[in-house]
């Protein structure tokens, strides 16, 4: 099995920084164990967007 489907944390972390980024509601976060995670991906996926990390500048923050 590989790492990425172990780790529901940062693959969690890592959605809901891509929909802060792409300036998508916080209304679409999981509900249950995962939504902590998604929620901290979200506030900083929406700072860099206010802080102008969006497009090419912004995706060496993107963890694939």
């Amino acid at each position: 099995m590989k790492k990425q489907k172990r780790d529901l944390q940062e693959r969690a972390f890592s959605r809901g920084y891509r929909a802060g980024v792409e300036r998508r509601s916080k209304d679409l976060a999981p509900m249950g164990t995962m939504r902590d995670a998604w929620m901290a991906g979200w506030r900083s996926g929406r700072a860099d967007n206010w802080d102008g990390y969006t497009g090419v500048s912004g995706i060496h923050k993107m963890s694939l």
